[in-house]
């Protein structure tokens, strides 16, 4: 038989890479690494979602998680191109430098 691995370790590693995410958001000024930031808070929302869908045997959880992934994805491609014309117009993608929209 084997043993599986308790639910509070998933949480607990689900929590450290959320903690990890939110730091970087807002500690970092570069918005690529933000952008990567955001995705790992993502994704440990995705694992705590998985581990209570096995917990629970059932798979609304999981499914849940594949919604997620597909935001996820449209998110990295809009951001990426916001990226790509403000690095055009404004030469960087540093946070603090870009301020085209205060008025």
């Amino acid at each position: 038989m084997i043993e599986s691995i308790p639910v509070s370790w998933y949480l607990l590693l689900s929590a450290v890479l959320f903690t990890i995410g939110a730091g970087g958001v807002l500690i970092r000024r570069n918005a690529i690494v933000v952008l990567m930031c955001i995705e790992m808070m993502m994704n440990a929302v995705n694992l705590s979602f998985v581990a209570f869908s096995r917990h629970l045997d059932s798979a609304a959880g999981q499914i849940f998680v594949f919604m997620i992934m597909t935001v996820a994805a449209v998110e990295v491609a809009i951001g990426l191109a916001l990226l790509v014309e403000l690095n055009r117009h404004k030469r960087t993608v540093d946070i603090d430098e870009i301020n085209s929209l205060k008025g």
